[in-house]
């Protein structure tokens, strides 16, 4: 049989033509990897908008491709093993997310939700794209709605008073504010920058906030993991004073 002529199972369709089955997963591995790198993306995330969609569709095209050729083969082969290095694949690129950094490890979630939305597009690879955005859907619930149960864990008469200071190789205001902006669980009071008079093209962010100790330390994760960030610290007070301002810049020296 010619190979235009095969046929591939799509849920809800049946038996359908291979171009026509394909094009069904491509534009449903673009479309579900999409949504979940979507909400990455606002988040400003390492793996984001377009780093979700190439890992759905690929995930999508190793599986479909390699069912074609099993189905050709006259071999008995298992068709698990498919899944399985795709698994073990992917391990190695959440592995990549995780980083550890100045005592803290990030890149936890991300590397959850890469592992995840490879299994979206093996879904869509195996035909079944209708489960695959059931599971899509699963996931962008819990990155994004599971916020207020977090909340209700996070008491609020436990909340106190932060100072967050920033030492940056360049100005990144514009990206912490949208880190500090975009928390759960906190209440902002003032978030200026000034260059360091210690050293020129150093520059200092304090950031005064309210919340939860586990609300801070997510934030203050989230912002050393910027490429300009060279330190973040955080402490409990009303007030600093400048010379403490200075001793970080120092410190990172």
């Amino acid at each position: 049989m010619e190979f235009s002529q095969q046929t591939i199972y799509i849920e809800v369709f049946g038996k359908v033509n291979i171009y026509f089955g394909i094009g069904v997963q491509i534009l449903s591995a673009f479309l579900l990897g999409g949504l979940v790198g979507y909400d990455r993306e606002i988040k400003m995330k390492t793996a984001g908008l377009k780093t979700n969609i190439m890992i759905c569709v690929g995930s999508t095209l190793y599986t479909t491709i390699s069912l074609l050729s099993l189905s050709d083969s006259p071999a008995m082969i298992d068709p698990n093993r498919v899944s399985a290095q795709i698994v073990s694949g992917i391990g190695f690129l959440g592995a990549g997310a995780i980083i550890q950094s100045r005592g803290s490890v990030i890149g936890l979630t991300t590397a959850a939700t890469i592992w995840v939305v490879a299994a979206i597009g093996y879904t869509i690879g195996v035909g079944y794209p209708l489960i695959a955005a059931i599971f899509t859907l699963t996931a962008i619930v819990i990155l994004k709605l599971i916020n207020p149960f977090v909340r209700v864990i996070e008491n609020r008469s436990e909340h106190q008073e932060f100072n967050i200071q920033v030492l940056s190789s360049g100005d990144c205001k514009r990206f912490v504010s949208r880190i500090v902006m975009n928390a759960d669980n906190i209440e902002l009071d003032e978030i200026y920058e000034e260059e360091s008079t210690v050293k020129k093209g150093k520059y200092i962010i304090n950031i005064f906030l309210k919340g939860h100790p586990r609300a801070v330390e997510r934030i203050v994760q989230e912002i050393t993991g910027l490429v300009k960030v060279e330190k973040c610290s955080h402490r409990i007070v009303s007030s600093i004073e400048s010379d403490e301002i200075e001793e970080l810049v120092t410190k990172a020296e």
